[in-house]
């Protein structure tokens, strides 16, 4: 470990800061320490030096750096820890140098599309696709320097799409589509058949791929804790098509999994599993998907003195400084950019479809400085047609099909 100015850089983020370059993606898995590593590399790139005991400070002015995260870890100031032991500030007068140093979330990255000559570090990557935030992704790097940062890189070829383009290796989108995707003839609509030529594919990902070489001291715990579910009410829905809440007709694969989800994840007896739960780790984060279940969760009673803090889109409260409490969080809004080091537990209400999802939210207490060895994690689900294939998906690493599971019926 190498310490500097009242930080410190493990080796394998030092290694990780050599095989650096410009436009590469920093590969590190939940709370490995991307943040700080990519500071490092800012710092050496700009002429600073990484040295044991002194200071050595970048030449002056370094290039502007931009900070492009998520607004959650813009507005509760995480960024701004990190950049601290090396000197820099958002506010001028307390930033060593003259250079501009900005922090602001992925909504507003527009803003900045016309900056040039300075210094971009991509935070909890989000360019994938083609829409608004990749264009102007591809026109500031087009123009500046830049890194991106990611726990879970792209599940499939497409997703590298706009890394390979503002790497110089394809000129558009087009070009990478005629190079690698073959369509199925079969479909509707655009679905990938097979790619082709992976070996170039393979090559290209290796070249700006900088996994970072990260062994957890911490061991994680993965618990399924099944709870009944009321099979007649289930059944209704899958032989009547309707929804028992609304009074309407079942129109679509997204209501239909909606209101199978409903029945089974309002159940009593997965209250009462989460009950059992705080009793026996009186500090958890609770992780759910849908408004009806914070309304369970904030009127479940957990004990005496448990006090109860939420962060979703409606409210964005602090997680709780008492010996006893519960942080309701929506999958949506908190299942990445902040940590916890005050508990070891995390209980999923309910099942994302999304297996990134799942595994950001697990690395919110799984962190460097958690003072925990053994981490604790309780999934909570039914033997239900609707969380046995979310379960299959997310085993396979794979995004849940509502619709696939509308048309096999739901069974």
């Amino acid at each position: 470990m190498i310490f500097m100015v009242g930080m410190n850089l493990y080796n394998y983020q030092l290694d990780a800061v050599k095989q650096m370059t410009n436009g590469c993606i920093l590969c590190g898995g939940v709370g490995s320490g991307k943040s700080r590593t990519a500071l490092a590399y800012y710092f050496v790139s700009q002429g600073g030096e990484l040295d044991m005991e002194n200071y050595i400070p970048m030449g002056d002015p370094p290039e502007d750096l931009y900070i492009i995260t998520t607004a959650r870890k813009r507005d509760t100031l995480e960024w701004e820890g990190e950049i601290s032991p090396f000197l820099l500030s958002t506010d001028k007068e307390h930033n060593l140098y003259a250079n501009k140093v900005i922090i602001d979330s992925w909504n507003n990255i527009k803003k900045y599309a016309d900056v040039k000559d300075a210094f971009f570090i991509f935070d909890e990557q989000r360019v994938v696709g083609s829409g608004v935030w990749v264009k102007a992704f591809l026109k500031i790097a087009k123009n500046n320097h830049w890194i991106l940062l990611s726990a879970t890189p792209g599940d499939n070829w497409l997703d590298y799409i706009p890394v390979f383009i503002a790497n110089g290796f394809y000129r558009n989108k087009s070009e990478f589509l005629r190079e690698h995707v073959i369509y199925s003839s079969y479909s509707k609509f655009p679905k990938v058949d097979r790619y082709i030529n992976t070996g170039r594919l393979i090559r290209l990902r290796n070249k700006i791929l900088v996994n970072m070489d990260f062994r957890r001291q911490t061991v994680s715990h993965h618990e399924d804790v099944y709870v009944p579910y009321d099979i007649s009410a289930y059944k209704s829905i899958i032989r009547n098509r309707w929804d028992i809440w609304n009074n309407k007709p079942i129109e679509n694969a997204g209501e239909f999994c909606y209101a199978l989800r409903k029945v089974v994840n309002s159940d009593e007896a997965r209250q009462t599993a989460v009950i059992e739960l705080i009793e026996k780790h009186p500090r958890a984060i609770i992780f759910y998907n849908f408004d009806y279940e914070l309304e369970i969760l904030k009127h479940l009673y957990y004990g005496e003195d448990v006090e109860v803090a939420e962060w979703n889109g409606h409210k964005h409260q602090p997680i709780p400084d008492s010996d006893k409490w519960v942080y309701l969080v929506q999958y949506n809004a908190g299942a990445e950019g902040w940590n916890c080091v005050k508990t070891d537990t995390v209980i999923f209400y309910s099942q994302n479809y999304s297996y990134k999802v799942m595994v950001q939210s697990s690395g919110r207490i799984d962190r460097l400085n958690t003072p925990y060895t053994d981490l604790y994690y309780y999934h909570l689900k039914s033997r239900s047609g609707i969380d046995l294939a979310i379960s299959k998906a997310l085993h396979d690493k794979k995004k849940f099909n509502e619709t696939g599971f509308y048309q096999k019926k739901g069974v």
